[in-house]
């Protein structure tokens, strides 16, 4: 009995010892992908919302035919998996001999499955914005290109900003899927760490700590930023 508590006692200090070597051997080379798969993030969602915003605004078009054409566009990118856009890029184009490098298909691909989700998004928002702002706008006599421009976006992206927090620490958690397609990021480096050392469960406990050191502040200032906004959205009067 006190040979078994003995034998637990030191297997629970070895694990303790062995995820600590872990720790201080391996947080370099996870730090590195951690910091790939956060310029991934970055260019991905600068590419995405800039074409979100496009489907949006091509969405609420008075030209019925365009409006056909974005619905289906986002429907499309909306019902396509973000891993099966990865890998037709990367390994699809080559076949009509556009080659891309793996950062570079990864960026495209998640950034058109950005597109797809975030423009209903920043379309809500656009529809959001009251009604009474706009005729203001016309009273004023501005454009429809100037009243969308200075008065219908800005107010639209406002009230979107919120979701659009969310969904970004969304993006960041789905960079993980370039490891497939070996980009060097978080998943990646922990995956090839784990298969020359066979220590997954510290490799990848690792990497899961790292993830939730960004998803979690980044959740709790997504709340905050909803609240702010909250009380200091101006009530809407009939």
């Amino acid at each position: 009995m006190a040979d078994t508590a003995a034998g637990r006692a030191t297997s629970k200090a070895g694990s303790e010892m062995s995820f600590f070597e872990d720790l201080t051997t391996y947080l370099p080379t996870l730090l590195s992908g951690l910091w790939v798969s956060l310029r991934l993030t970055a260019v991905i969602l600068v590419v995405g919302l800039a074409g979100g915003l496009l489907l949006a605004i091509g969405s609420l078009a008075r030209n019925r035919i365009l409006r056909m054409i974005v619905l289906i566009v986002v429907e499309i990118g909306r019902g396509t998996p973000a891993l099966v856009v990865l890998q037709l890029i990367y390994f699809g184009l080559p076949t009509v001999g556009t080659a891309l490098d793996s950062f570079a298909a990864s960026v495209i691909a998640l950034s058109l499955t950005t597109a797809a989700y975030t423009s209903e998004i920043m379309r809500g928002g656009l529809q959001a914005v009251p009604e009474a702002e706009v005729e203001a706008a016309d009273a004023l006599g501005m454009s429809r290109l100037d009243a969308l421009r200075f008065v219908v976006i800005p107010q639209g992206i406002r009230i979107a900003i919120p979701p659009l927090v969310g969904f970004s620490i969304m993006i960041f958690q789905a960079t993980s899927l370039a490891y497939s397609i070996a980009v060097p990021e978080l998943m990646s480096q922990a995956y090839s760490i784990g298969s020359n050392t066979f220590r997954y469960l510290s490799i990848l406990s690792l990497a899961g700590l790292l993830y939730l050191m960004i998803t979690i502040p980044a959740s709790w200032m997504s709340a905050r930023i909803e609240r702010r906004l909250a009380r200091h959205q101006a009530p809407v009067t009939a």
